[in-house]
């Protein structure tokens, strides 16, 4: 018998920090149907007329930032996190890392298990928590890629894990030692979506949106909504830290563009809670498994520097899952589920 295929995909990073690859990670990045989805016309004078020639040079410095003698964080970890699978896994498997853009691409990956003749693959969008924009993204490019396969080995998908419980305690543990209750309040700073996307989700065209607090709790309607998940995420990590609902908030980072995107924005509680006093802040990023530019440069440094200038004093990062033995374990569970 083959060997069983699994395949880890994240989003991706440039190559090098240097302009010409931000460039072309940006370019693949943002065309991508399902993450600008407006009509192809309007995405390509948007994308390659005006957010690629103007963001990929402020992009690029601070990628410049984060990067180490490891190069981009988010891809060391993620290649740690592919090998300690294998090893744990065995030979019986065969264990692949994808980028949904820019490399290792996700078309290589499928084209060495195709020469491993795997009998099986289990696909695991690296993303907790499911979205159109990242996890669909790369569900659609794997099927597609596979669609041209003579022969389809059976596939799986894992759609999200928003609920790990072993994800939820590596989490909670991560902040413990930052004493969460030496904090004045408590954020989860998910990666931030525009609101058509979220609605697109709600098939009956009556929830989301339209009902009060429709994110606060999970039901058949929302359960594949990203903002939903996130909220579940965030009540699951802070019940592992008695945590009450009242010393935590659920925000979101990262816009792009003006229309409306999900809400409160990060940078909006930032204002209302050094308008309230509060002085340290304690924030979760539970959106990203493996810590980068949105962690380690968005929050760690923007949100830290803009909330000194509003009066506060300092914002902490709750570190990501990284290497944590314990998030290898999940991910071990997922592939052989």
């Amino acid at each position: 018998m083959g060997k069983k295929g699994v395949l880890l995909v994240n989003l991706g990073t440039p190559d090098s920090p240097e302009v010409k690859d931000v460039r072309k990670y940006l370019d693949q990045f943002l065309m991508d149907e399902r993450v600008i989805d407006i009509n192809a016309f309007k995405r390509t004078l948007l994308v390659k007329g005006i957010i690629v020639p103007f963001r990929s040079p402020k992009t690029s410095k601070l990628y410049k930032e984060i990067w180490d003698e490891n190069g981009s964080p988010l891809l060391y970890y993620s290649k740690i996190q592919a090998a300690l699978v294998q090893e744990q896994l065995g030979d019986e498997y065969q264990v692949e890392l994808a980028m949904r853009y820019q490399n290792p691409s996700i078309s290589s990956a499928l084209d060495r298990m195709k020469a491993g003749l795997v009998e099986s693959i289990k696909v695991i969008p690296l993303f907790p928590q499911y979205a159109s924009a990242s996890t669909g993204s790369v569900i659609q490019l794997v099927m597609e890629q596979l669609s041209k396969w003579p022969t389809i080995p059976p596939v799986d998908f894992v759609s999200s894990f928003h609920d790990n419980e072993l994800m939820i305690e590596t989490f909670a543990d991560r902040a413990r030692k930052h004493q969460p209750e030496t904090f004045d309040h408590i954020l989860f700073s998910f990666h931030g979506l525009p609101e058509r996307q979220l609605l697109k989700c709600d098939h009956t065209g009556s929830y989301c949106l339209k009902k009060d607090n429709c994110c606060e709790s999970l039901n058949d309607i929302n359960k594949m909504c990203y903002s939903a998940q996130g909220h579940d995420t965030a009540r699951l990590i802070a019940e592992k830290l008695n945590i009450s609902r009242t010393d935590y908030t659920v925000c979101f980072q990262s816009r792009l563009g003006k229309e409306p995107w999900v809400q409160p924005y990060t940078t909006d509680v930032l204002k209302k809670l050094a308008a309230e006093g509060k002085k340290r802040l304690l924030v979760f990023s539970p959106a990203f498994v493996a810590d980068c530019l949105e962690t380690l440069y968005e929050i760690t440094v923007e949100y830290h520097e803009e909330f000194r200038a509003l009066g506060g004093e300092h914002v902490q990062l709750v570190e990501s899952l990284n290497d944590d033995p314990r998030f290898i374990k999940a991910l071990v569970d997922m592939a052989i589920a």
